[in-house]
């Protein structure tokens, strides 16, 4: 921890010591994950609060975009137009004419320096990069060119290993009014320098997905040409994204051209042609079949000219990135198996112009039919007993206040200070009072013991509160219920002629369906699922599957739909791996 806030502090001169403690502290939780790019690259992921804040590779550290919401300057700054985002999301580097030049110019970098990319009107990064060319460099190549090289974006792979938050809306310190105000002027003299100008609508909103942002200028000029200059901004700003993809591909490699082609053909393969049904499939039949037919008119796909050189290297690329699953099922002879039509990749590629969108179509209803499953949020809490209102009625709750464990802990504290409590002699212990005594201990210890270690006393006060759990699902308010919720029970049971078979309990609790359950595990494992009420109540289901199917229900269970295994019960009667004898 001391050398990376050490190679933190080198690497971000910017930080002063006090943001250093803060954002490398010393006890706080600080989680270390390797992964890799979709090059192959090794990168080493920092994670704090559940969310990454910096990632490494080849020995050089990069701040994420996490981190740059906190710390919006710690990175010399370029601003983009906020339609590139989705560029920018989807691989492509940023190319200079889609760099806005703000009044006071651009921010003065070398080749190689690590900058922030954010989008107009709003300060928040969206985006790490690195500069192809030094500031002088863009200047004198007129704005022509690849400007950056994008190592890391907002809706990327490593945003999603974090909780998924949106930019803040953080206003600009630039304005770029003076480049509205002389664009013209400027187009006229240099005619071979294009100068991007965009709307000073006093409140412009601009939506990319989920992202709202809003762009308040001083410099607005009066309100009854508010229309105009809203159709004026999105014209230029479509021209900008434009003007950027024609860049962007003529200054990309014949070999990368080719590798998006091969991208481009196998996400529209697999949005429009391959069907579940289909499955396993052969890769060359795939190939030949399902791919060749997407590539667009008066382009051929060549495996040969691309970087992967093998089609079978291009396919273990894709299923390094989970979204298929690729096995040899024949000697020698490979085949998917299994796709991932729900994987962001898929369901974002849009099916280009030409080409009949009907099956596209038809696979986003049939996606929006099966909602997206997401864990609920649980929450332990705990409500005042009656035995314990003696102890809560100092900080003003009665009985059937409801508390988080942080809360009481906080109570306990403030109670034991202001009593004076704490042992004079050793300040682990905390001195009995009477109150203490009738609250906490059992009548056969009450005459024995005086003095209760802090642990000790917080153990004990929870325990003698009434459980509760909160459970807030994805969309919902969140529900308050008495007691510990009960953990998805998984049971092997044997029926006659000794076959096994898997029986899932309490999964309506979580907010899954049972019946979904059942069908998706029928379809996985090839075996019969049924549903049947569990014995003894009015209105719980159970599902039972035949053989003993926990290895994919654990699959399922933990990393499918992302429940946390200390709410899952049965998953050691897993049967062991191993050839029988």
């Amino acid at each position: 921890r001391r050398k990376l806030r050490t190679d933190v502090a080198a690497a971000f001169p910017n930080l002063s010591a006090e943001q250093l403690t803060e954002f490398i502290p010393n006890k706080e939780e600080l989680n270390v994950i390797k992964i890799h790019s979709h090059k192959g690259e090794a990168i080493t992921v920092y994670m704090k609060n559940r969310n990454p804040i910096l990632f490494e590779i080849e020995k050089a550290l990069y701040p994420t975009v996490y981190t740059l919401w906190v710390y919006p300057d710690l990175l010399p700054a370029f601003s983009t137009w906020p339609p590139v985002l989705q560029k920018l999301a989807g691989g492509a580097d940023l190319m200079l004419p889609g760099v806005v030049v703000p009044s006071s110019g651009f921010p003065q970098v070398e080749r190689g320096t690590v900058c922030a990319v954010t989008l107009l009107g709003n300060r928040a990064p969206v985006a790490v990069a690195v500069a192809t060319m030094s500031t002088a460099e863009m200047l004198a190549a007129r704005m022509k060119g690849k400007g950056f090289a994008v190592l890391h974006t907002y809706m990327d792979h490593l945003w999603e290993y974090g909780d998924k938050s949106y930019p803040p809306t953080l206003a600009p310190l630039v304005t770029y009014c003076a480049e509205k105000e002389s664009a013209e002027d400027e187009e006229e003299m240099e005619g071979k320098v294009p100068v991007i100008s965009f709307s000073t609508d006093p409140l412009q909103h601009v939506d990319v997905g989920d992202l709202s942002l809003k762009e308040r200028d001083s410099c607005a000029i009066l309100m009854g040409k508010e229309e105009l200059n809203e159709n004026r901004a999105a014209e230029t700003a479509e021209g900008a994204n434009t003007e950027v993809q024609q860049e962007a591909e003529d200054s990309r490699t014949p070999q990368e051209q080719m590798d998006a082609l091969f991208n481009q053909c196998f996400f529209h393969a697999l949005k429009c042609k391959v069907k579940k049904s289909d499955l396993p499939l052969l890769t060359s039949t795939f190939l030949r079949s399902h791919m060749f037919s997407c590539c667009p008119a008066g382009q051929q796909l060549d495996i040969k000219k691309s970087s992967y050189k093998k089609f079978s290297k291009f396919l273990q690329c894709m299923q390094h990135q989970k979204i298929l699953q690729v096995k040899e099922l024949n000697k020698g002879v490979e085949s998917i198996v299994e796709v991932d039509w729900k994987h962001p990749d898929i369901r974002a590629f849009a099916v280009p112009e030409g080409f009949s969108a009907a099956s596209a179509a038809q696979d986003s209803k049939s996606e929006d039919r099966e909602q997206v499953y997401h864990a609920p949020e649980i929450i332990p809490l705990y409500g005042v007993s009656t035995k314990m209102i003696p102890l809560f009625q100092e900080s003003g709750h009665r009985k059937g206040s409801i508390l988080s464990s942080s809360e009481v802990r906080n109570i306990i504290i403030n109670y034991v200070k202001t009593n004076e409590l704490v042992d004079e002699t050793n300040k682990n212990f905390v001195k009995v009072n009477a109150i203490l005594c009738d609250c906490l201990l059992d009548k056969s210890e009450q005459d024995e013991i005086s003095n209760l270690k802090w642990d000790d006393l917080l153990s004990r006060c929870l325990e003698r509160l009434q459980p509760l759990h909160q459970v807030t699902f994805f969309g919902q308010e969140p529900i308050v219920r008495k007691g510990n919720i009960e953990p998805i029970d998984i049971t092997v049971a044997q029926r006659s002629s000794n076959k096994k078979v898997t029986i899932i309990k309490n999964l309506e609790l979580y907010g899954l369906d049972p019946q979904c359950v059942a069908n998706i595990l029928q379809q996985k494992v090839q075996a019969s699922a049924t549903i049947t009420p569990v014995p003894g109540t009015k209105d719980r289901v159970q599902v039972q599957i035949q053989g003993n199917q926990i290895h994919h229900l654990a699959k399922m269970l933990l990393e499918e739909y992302q429940l946390p295994r200390k709410y899952i019960q049965g998953l050691e009667k897993a049967p062991k791996l191993g050839r029988k004898k």
